[in-house]
C-alpha cells in the first residue's frame, strides 16, 4: 500500500476545509440527491461525497456503506486529490501497488475493487474533497458515466459556493445586529450625558444675553446667538438619533381611530409656517386605522421638508391620500427644486445629506428620511421618491390599515 502524500498546498487547503465548515456536520438532502444521482448513473453500490480533513476521510454523503469516515493515508481520494482537475480512477484495486494491501480492499466487508473519484475544487482551485463511487467488482466507466460523474462534481461546487455565500451572509447580518445594538446603547448614552449639558448651554447663552445686552455690541450677542444655534441644532440631531433607534418591535401595533386631515391640520400648527405657502388638503377627510403618532412623524418629516429645502418665493405642497383593500396610499408633492437622479437611490439611507441647489436652508443631519423610511415598515408599507430637477419631488408611501380594538 502506498500512502498518499499530501498536496504542495495543504495549508490552504485545510483552511478552505475549514471555512466551508461542513466537516461532522448532518445529512442534507440537497448533498444526498448528488450522490443517488452518481450510485445510478455509474451502476455503482456505494456513492460517496468526501472532504478530506488533515488525518480523516470524512463523508458529508454516503449511499451503500454504513461507515461516516476512514483515516485519510487508506483513502482512495487522497490519491484523487493529488491531480485535481482530473477524474481519478481505479479499475481493478486489487492489481493495484497503491491500493493492493490496503484495509479497504482486503478487508472482506467492504473489498473495495473498483473507484473512480472527480475532485471537487473550491473558487481557489483548492481540492476540499471528492465525489466518488466505489464497487466490490473491477469495473471501468464509460465516456457517458465519467461525464456525468464529472458533471456532477461541478454541482457539487456551485452547492458549497452557496453555501459559503450563506455563511457570509449570516456573519454580516451578525454584524449588523451587533453595530446596531451598540448604536442603541450609543444613543441612550447620548440622550444621557449630551443632552443636559446642552441644555445648560442654551440656557446660558440666553441668560447672558439678557443680563449683558446693553454692555455687548452686535458681534458680542451674535457670537451668543450662534451658541444658542449651534447647541439647538446639536440638540435635534441627538433627538432624531434617538428617535430613530426607539423601540424595538417589527411592526407598530398602537393602533387608533383618526381623521387625516385632522391630523395634518395639527402637524402644520406645530411647524409655525411663517413664510408664504400653500399646503393643499386631501379633498376627503379620511379615516385612518393605524398609529396616530408614527404616522404624524412621517408626514411632519416630509412636509417640513418639503418647506425647509425649498428656495421658492411661494411654496406648494399638495397632499394626496386614497384607501385601498388593505392599504392607504399617501403622496406629497411639492414645487421645490427636485433632487439629481445620482442621489435618489441614496436619498433613504441613514447620515445621508443632499445638498439642494440655491436653497439658503442649514444641511440636515441625514436621518430623518430614514427614520421616516424606518417607520413605514414598522407600519407594513412602502416608500419611494420622483423628483425632477427645477420642478419638485414627489413622495409616495402606503401604510397598511390597522385594526381598532
Amino acid at each position: 500500500m502506498i500512502i498518499p502524500e499530501k498536496p504542495k498546498n495543504e495549508r490552504l487547503r485545510l483552511r478552505a476545509v475549514r471555512q466551508l465548515g461542513l466537516l461532522n456536520s448532518l445529512p442534507q438532502e440537497t448533498y444526498d440527491n448528488i450522490t443517488t444521482l452518481a450510485q445510478e448513473i455509474c451502476e455503482t453500490p456505494v456513492a460517496l461525497l468526501t472532504i478530506l480533513d488533515d488525518e480523516k476521510q470524512w463523508f458529508k454523503s454516503k449511499k451503500g456503506i454504513e461507515l461516516n469516515e476512514t483515516d485519510r493515508d487508506i483513502s482512495f481520494c487522497g490519491h484523487a486529490i493529488l491531480e485535481p482537475h482530473k477524474l481519478f480512477e481505479v479499475e481493478d484495486a486489487s492489481k493495484d501497488q497503491r491500493f493492493k494491501d490496503n484495509p479497504l480492499v482486503t478487508f472482506e466487508d467492504l473489498s473495495v475493487k473498483a473507484y473512480a473519484g472527480i475532485p471537487i475544487l473550491n473558487k481557489e482551485g483548492h481540492p476540499l474533497g471528492t465525489l466518488c463511487v466505489l464497487s466490490k467488482k473491477p469495473k471501468k466507466l464509460s465516456l457517458h458515466q465519467r461525464k456525468s460523474l464529472i458533471a456532477l462534481g461541478k454541482q457539487v461546487e456551485i452547492l458549497y459556493e452557496f453555501h459559503l455565500r450563506s455563511l457570509e451572509l449570516e456573519d454580516m447580518r451578525d454584524e449588523l445586529a451587533e453595530n446596531n445594538k451598540i448604536l442603541k446603547e450609543f444613543a441612550g448614552n447620548v440622550s444621557h450625558d449630551l443632552k443636559m449639558p446642552l441644555a445648560n448651554i442654551i440656557l446660558t447663552s440666553d441668560i447672558t444675553k439678557a443680563k449683558y445686552s446693553n454692555v455687548l455690541d452686535e458681534i458680542g450677542i451674535g457670537y451668543l446667538e450662534y451658541i444658542k444655534s449651534s447647541g439647538l441644532k446639536l440638540s435635534q440631531y441627538i433627538t432624531s438619533l434617538l428617535e430613530y433607534y426607539s423601540g424595538s418591535g417589527e411592526k407598530i401595533t398602537d393602533i387608533e381611530y383618526f381623521f387625516l386631515n385632522d391630523l395634518i391640520e395639527d402637524i402644520i400648527d406645530l411647524l409655525k409656517i411663517e413664510i408664504k405657502c400653500n399646503i393643499e388638503l386631501p379633498e376627503k377627510n379620511i379615516g385612518i386605522a393605524g398609529n396616530r403618532a408614527a404616522l404624524g412623524q412621517v408626514l411632519m418629516n416630509l412636509i417640513s421638508n418639503s418647506i425647509n429645502h425649498n428656495p421658492k418665493e411661494e411654496i406648494e405642497i399638495n397632499i394626496s391620500c386614497k384607501e385601498e383593500d388593505d392599504n392607504y396610499y399617501f403622496g406629497i408633492q411639492d414645487n421645490g427644486v427636485g433632487i439629481p437622479e445620482k442621489e435618489l437611490k441614496n436619498i433613504f439611507q441613514l447620515f445621508t445629506v443632499i445638498k439642494v441647489k440655491d436653497s439658503d436652508s442649514s444641511d440636515g443631519h441625514g436621518i430623518g428620511l430614514s427614520t421616516v423610511k424606518k417607520l413605514i415598515k414598522k407600519m407594513e408599507g412602502e416608500i419611494n421618491v420622483k423628483s425632477d430637477e427645477g420642478e419638485g419631488t414627489l413622495f409616495e408611501f402606503s401604510i397598511k390599515k390597522g385594526e381598532v380594538l
